[in-house]
C-alpha cells in the first residue's frame, strides 16, 4: 500500500509486507520480526515509512521509518522491484544490507544528478543492537542517454554492544542500455569491518558482478550473469573464509502479456567445500529453478 509523493508539500506513506516460510525468514529485521536468538517469523514488513517533500529548491524528499537498501544492483523482489533471475547472487546475499531504519534526505540537483544521505539503526536492524547510528549515501549519475551510475556508500558501528568497530562498505552500480533490445549491467563493492576477523584484523570482503540482457524476439530473453564473491579474509560475510565464482544463465519466455516464465540455470564453485551434497560437503552446486511471474 502506498499514498506516493510527487510535488512539494505531498504526504504519503509505504508499506510492503510479505508472508511465507521463505523470503520473511531471510530479510527480517533484528527487534521486528526477528528476535533475540535470531530466529524470524514467516510474515515480514520489509517497507514502512512516510514521505514528505518540502519545499526547497527543487524539492528535497524526506522518508522516516524503515525502508530497503539502496545498496547493490539486484533488489528485494516486490510491487515495483523486478531482477533478471529469478535467484539472488552471493553479493545480494552476503555482501549487502537488506534494510534500514531512520531518516533519509533525498534531493535531485538537476535531471542528471541526485543525491540521497541517510541516518540509520544500521543493518538488518528495527531496534539498533548498540548505541551508534550508522550513516549512508547515494549519488545517481545519468551521464549519457542510457547510461545510469549509482556510487553508494554505508559506514558505522554494526555489532552487537560494539559502538567503536565501524563496518564501511563502497558499493558502484553501472547499467548500460545499449539498444532497444540488449542492456549490460556491472556491480562492484567492497566493504571492511573493523578487528571483526580476530583482534586487531580486519574482516575484508569484494564482490564484481557482470549482467547481460538480450530481447531475442517479443516473447524471448535472455539473461546471463557471472560473479566472483571474495570472503577469504576472516570469512566475515559467509562464515568461512572462502572465494566464490557463479554463472547463471536465465532464459524467459513471455507466454501471454500477463505472463512470464523463466527458469536459472546456476553453477557456484567455492574455493572450499562450502555445499551440502548428502551427509558430506562439495566445493560446487549446480541450481535449476522454474519461476513464473504473473501481472496484473
Amino acid at each position: 500500500m502506498q499514498r506516493a509523493v510527487a510535488n512539494p508539500n505531498d504526504v504519503g506513506f509505504r508499506v510492503d509486507a510479505v508472508t511465507g516460510a521463505s523470503v520473511p525468514r531471510v530479510s527480517a529485521a533484528a527487534g521486528l520480526f526477528r528476535d533475540a536468538t535470531g530466529k524470524a517469523e514467516d510474515f515480514d514488513l520489509q517497507q514502512i515509512f512516510v514521505s514528505f517533500i518540502a519545499p526547497v529548491g527543487k524539492g528535497l524528499r524526506i522518508d522516516a521509518g524503515k525502508w530497503v537498501t539502496h545498496i547493490a544492483n539486484e533488489v528485494i523482489p516486490g510491487y515495483d522491484g523486478y531482477n533478471d533471475q529469478a535467484t539472488r547472487s552471493m553479493l545480494f546475499g552476503y555482501g549487502v544490507p537488506f534494510s534500514h531504519t531512520g531518516i533519509k534526505a533525498t534531493y535531485p540537483f538537476s535531471a542528471k544528478w541526485t543525491a540521497m544521505l541517510e541516518v540509520c539503526e544500521g543493518w538488518d536492524v528495527w531496534k539498533d543492537n548498540n548505541s551508534a547510528k550508522s550513516f549512508g549515501g547515494q549519488l545517481a549519475v545519468t551521464p549519457a542517454e542510457g547510461v545510469v551510475l549509482y556510487f553508494n556508500a554505508m559506514t558505522g558501528p554494526e555489532r552487537a554492544g560494539n559502538d567503536r568497530d565501524n563496518r564501511t562498505e563502497g558499493d558502484l552500480v553501472a547499467i548500460w542500455k545499449t539498444s532497444s533490445v540488449t542492456s549490460l549491467g556491472l556491480d562492484l563493492i567492497v566493504g571492511k569491518d573493523q578487528n571483526a576477523a580476530s583482534p586487531g584484523v580486519d574482516g575484508t570482503w569484494s564482490s564484481a558482478v557482470l549482467y547481460a540482457h538480450r530481447a531475442l524476439s517479443s516473447r524471448f530473453a535472455l539473461n546471463i550473469r557471472g560473479e566472483v564473491f571474495d570472503d577469504s579474509q576472516g570469512g566475515t560475510r559467509t562464515g568461512t573464509s572462502q572465494r566464490f565464482v557463479s554463472i547463471t544463465v536465465t532464459p524467459e519466455m513471455t507466454l501471454t502479456p500477463h505472463v512470464v516464465v523463466r527458469s536459472d540455470l546456476r553453477l557456484d564453485h567455492s574455493s572450499v567445500s562450502a555445499f551440502q551434497k548428502g551427509t558430506g560437503v562439495t566445493g560446487s552446486q549446480p541450481t535449476v529453478m522454474v519461476s513464473a511471474i504473473v501481472k496484473f
